[in-house]
Order: structure tokens, then sequence, then C-alpha cells
């Protein structure tokens, strides 16, 4: 069973239907009925043409639907309206339906839930389990942003941006349960990037593969977090570097910059260089002078703050960071660091230990606490 051709064929199977006619959230359920009769059927009886097949058994099961609980008038123009048997005519609906499960009515979470559901062809157990949470929660999660985008219609284009947003939400989330989002995140942004000629989706693209290039040497076996300094450089995938840099390359080519091909640019600066000494730390306080400027975000000054400390000497990161607000996350481990840098290891062991506190990832915690405890013993040595 070819489960990456399945999830690759649902997002135009869907398209196909709601095109048709079809309410996006009863499409949608008709669709997972398709695929799970795929699972069942195409191991014994692969069909020559398995879009088609999805299409006819998808919308056969949407006809059934309909039949229990619709008027006889509009019954029959569904039932005359059924495609004949045969190849699909070649149309791509994709595009239209990242548009629609990033709809700004819904919530980030549901957005990506439904994203991942109608585009990516995952099921709601695969998505559950991806974000730890019971099935029957993430079910209802899904079934209120279908009833939300029923019936939304697109007579103005859909916001990319918003897209995009979802997109690198999914990213983020990177590994559990049994699907990598990471990954999967990765194949929707390729699929996104045929369907539309735009530079910030490929500026998003290139910032996803250089930044999973990185994977394998993110963590020590026992799920330790390695700082980006300490990492085993020859454990990055270089393929999956130069297919980001190329990307990014002609996307800043086309001089239309967004603030993803900004992060891109940082992360390929980064990817570029040898060892963490060799970084050019110049240029990265400059892109993200440009990406202060683009978006304005004072996460993304805080982390010029650790750029400029590299660049120009600690004392100047410190200033940089006095003119931020010390309730911002991370700020705590982003001025430990600068202050151990400046010789001050008795202040940075306690801002160290303030971050552990604040910190909402396990890993991050466990690695600030040591970085804690090994400024105390040096200390008391």
């Amino acid at each position: 069973m070819d489960e990456a051709l399945l999830r690759s064929l649902t997002p135009g199977v869907l398209g196909i239907l709601v095109r048709r006619g079809a309410d996006f959230a009863a499409a949608e359920d008709a669709v997972q009925d398709a695929l799970v009769e795929a699972v069942r059927v195409w191991p014994a009886d692969p069909p020559r043409d398995p879009k088609g097949w999805l299409v006819t058994v998808a919308w056969r099961r949407f006809l059934d639907a309909t039949r229990a609980d619709a008027a006889r008038r509009r019954r029959e123009d569904l039932v005359e309206e059924e495609p004949a048997p045969g190849p699909v005519p070649a149309s791509d609906d994709t595009l239209r339906l990242y548009f629609l499960c990033a709809h700004p009515s819904l919530t980030p979470s549901s957005a990506v839930a439904l994203t991942l559901r109608a585009v990516g062809g995952l099921t709601t157990r695969q998505i559950a389990r991806a974000y730890l949470v019971p099935e029957a929660t993430m079910a209802q999660r899904i079934s209120r942003a279908k009833r939300t985008v029923s019936g939304v219609r697109f007579d103005q284009p859909g916001d990319v941006a918003t897209v995009l947003r979802v997109l690198y939400l999914v990213f983020n989330e990177g590994y559990s349960g049994d699907v990598d989002l990471a990954a999967e995140a990765i194949r929707l942004t390729r699929q996104l990037a045929t369907a539309i000629d735009h530079p910030e989706v490929a500026g998003l693209l290139a910032l996803m593969l250089l930044h999973h290039a990185r994977r394998a040497s993110r963590t020590t076996p026992d799920g330790g977090l390695v700082p980006l300094a300490e990492q085993d450089r020859t454990r990055w995938d270089t393929a999956m570097i130069t297919e980001g840099v190329a990307i990014l390359q002609a996307a800043l080519a086309r001089d239309r910059l967004g603030e993803f091909q900004a992060q891109a640019a940082i992360a390929a600066l980064h990817a570029d260089a040898p060892a963490a000494e060799e970084t050019d730390w110049v240029q990265v306080v400059e892109w993200y002078d440009e990406l202060a400027r683009l978006t304005d975000s004072p996460v993304v000054r805080l982390n010029r703050a650790v750029a400029v400390g590299e660049a120009d000497g600690p004392h100047a990161g410190l200033a940089a960071l006095a003119a931020l607000d010390a309730g911002l996350p991370r700020y705590s481990a982003v001025a430990a660091y600068l202050h151990e840098r400046a010789g001050d290891p008795d202040t940075a062991a306690r801002l160290y230990a303030e971050a552990a506190h604040q910190a909402t990832n396990l890993a991050e915690r466990d690695h600030l606490t040591s970085q804690a405890a090994r400024l105390n013993t040096r200390g008391a040595g």
C-alpha cells in the first residue's frame, strides 16, 4: 500500500468534489471514506487510475450521505452530475484548499489540524498522536474547523502569508507520535511551491530545509539539547543544505524580500560556516536588521542581541538586550549567555537558573539547569 501516493492525491480529490458543488465538510468526510476503502481494496486490486478511482468512490459516498438528508430535487441534480468513468481531467485545486484551511476565521491550532487532514491526508488519529492529545479532542477540533469553513466562497485572492504561517507552525511541532510533522511540513510546502510562484513560499521551503538539515545533530542519544555552536557539523545533511541555499538564492534574486527569506538567509550563514567560530556574524546581524525592519518583532530583536554579542562583543550584546522587555521568552537565557561571555559567571549562573525555571520545554530546561550547575560548580571550586 503506497501511503505516500494516497496522501499526495488527497487534496486534488477533495478539491474536485468541492468544485463540483459539494459542501466542504461533507466532501472531506467522503474523501476520508474513500481513502479507507483504498487501503482495504488496493493491495489486492490496484486501480489503473488511482485518482479517478478515489474521485468516483468519494463522490458516491458523498451522494449516499446526501440522499439521507437532502431534498429529492437536489439529490436528482447531484446524480445527474456524477462524473462518467474514466481518467480525471487534469486540474489542481490544492492552492484553493490551502487558503480554505488557513482561513482567518480559524484559530491557528484548528488551521493546522485541518491542513494536515484535508491537504496532508493524515488521519485524525495520526494528527492526535502527533499533538499528544486524545483522538476525540482532535476530532472535535477538526469538526469545528470544517463547520467554520463550510460555505466559504473565494471571491478574493487568498492570503499567502496566513498559509505560510500555518505551515511554519506545523514544521515547528517537529516530531512526536508516528508522524514526522517537520518532514510533513516540508512536503506540503514543496506542494504549495508547485502551485504558486511566490518568493516567500520559496523562502519558507529554504528555511525548513536548512533547519531540518541540522536535525540529527540537535540532540544527544538520551534526548539532551545540543546548542548550535556545539553541534557536530559532519552530521548535517549537506545535500539538503545545498538545495535550501539554491532555492533561497533564486528567491532573493527576485528582489521581493520577505521575513521567511530573511530567516532563511540567517540559517544559510550558519550552514555555510565550517565551524561555529567561522560564522559570519556581521552578516548575520545585517540580516537580523532586515528581519526586524520587516516584522518589528521583539523576539527577532532578542535573537539579534545574541548576534551582536558575537559580532561586536558581549558588552555590545548586553547593550542591545537592555533595550528590550525583560519579560520576553528566553530573555534570561540570552542574558545569561552574554554575561558569561562578558566574564560575570555569578550573574550568568543566576540567570541560567531563572531561565530554566521559565522554560516550557523539558530538554531546554535540563540544558539551562546544567549550565547553571556548571558555573556554580566552577565558582565553588
